[in-house]
């Protein structure tokens, strides 16, 4: 394992540990190991017993369904500084979804019984994991309601702006996000080729430029008004504030990556 001082550092600002002080997420760090996990790998299945609950480090993992058929339903790609499972105290309960590595991965993990107890002494801790599983459920009630209630091209434009804001990457004026496109229409419950046909309206409209496995975005404006969102820019003209439709709050951006061109 790497210096404790060091991981400390890496982590400190990640969901699981924000406002907690350094000696405690010290003593935290010590009782966790690191694994690694190749590009492709399961870090664990649906219906696997729950015994550990891991913090990414690096890397980008999926976490999917599949329904009796077999289709897959992408719920959430996860980034550094996430949790890729949460805490239970039910005995023998079991994992709801199926998480793979998308890249190499490294995580902190903690067996179950340990983190349990940390959540007992560390009210930090526990306050956390409180607000992660809230923001998990929102977050796929969100999705839910735009699945149900959406066309194809405001879902598909919805779900470019979650990504935006979650691993989007400035680069060169325009915001690079790494996803693919079969990756898109499991997240929306679309097909390929739907997907393809709306991208390459957008790409004619100058919204958005396709390269393999990446989608750039070159127009936030134009994309937010497929999306069919209400928004409000800052003085300097950057989408900072939340997205608003029919009053309920769909998608926060935020400062990071989104200064593309204004067209």
């Amino acid at each position: 394992m790497r210096g404790i001082k060091e991981i400390c550092q890496s982590v400190s600002s990640s969901e699981l540990f924000i406002g907690i002080p350094n000696v405690e997420i010290e003593e935290m760090i010590c009782r966790a190991r690191t694994l690694e996990f190749a590009s492709g790998d399961v870090i664990h299945a649906s219906d696997d017993a729950i015994t550990q609950v891991m913090l990414l480090m690096d890397g980008r993992i999926k976490r999917s369904q599949f329904s009796e058929s077999g289709q897959e339903v992408v719920l959430r790609l996860g980034v550094p500084g996430e949790t890729i499972s949460v805490p239970t105290s039910l005995p023998r309960s079991k994992h709801s979804s199926t998480v793979v590595a998308l890249h190499h991965c490294k995580v902190l993990a903690w067996e179950s019984a340990s983190f349990n107890a940390m959540l007992e002494r560390f009210p930090g801790l526990q306050k956390n994991v409180e607000l992660i599983v809230k923001s998990r459920l929102v977050e796929l009630t969100q999705r839910f309601c735009e699945v149900s209630t959406k066309a194809t091209s405001p879902r598909l434009a919805s779900s470019l702006l979650h990504l935006v804001d979650r691993i989007g990457k400035t680069v060169d004026g325009h915001i690079e996000i790494r996803v693919s496109q079969e990756i898109l229409g499991q997240m929306t419950g679309m097909t390929l080729n739907s997907v393809w046909r709306l991208l390459s309206i957008w790409k004619g409209q100058g919204i958005v430029k396709l390269r393999r496995g990446i989608v750039e975005i070159h127009s936030i404006p134009h994309l937010l008004s497929c999306a069919a969102l209400v928004y409000t820019s800052t003085q300097n003209a950057r989408l900072r504030n939340e997205v608003v439709a029919s009053g309920a709050k769909i998608v926060c951006i935020n400062k990071k990556g989104l200064e593309g061109p204004s067209s």
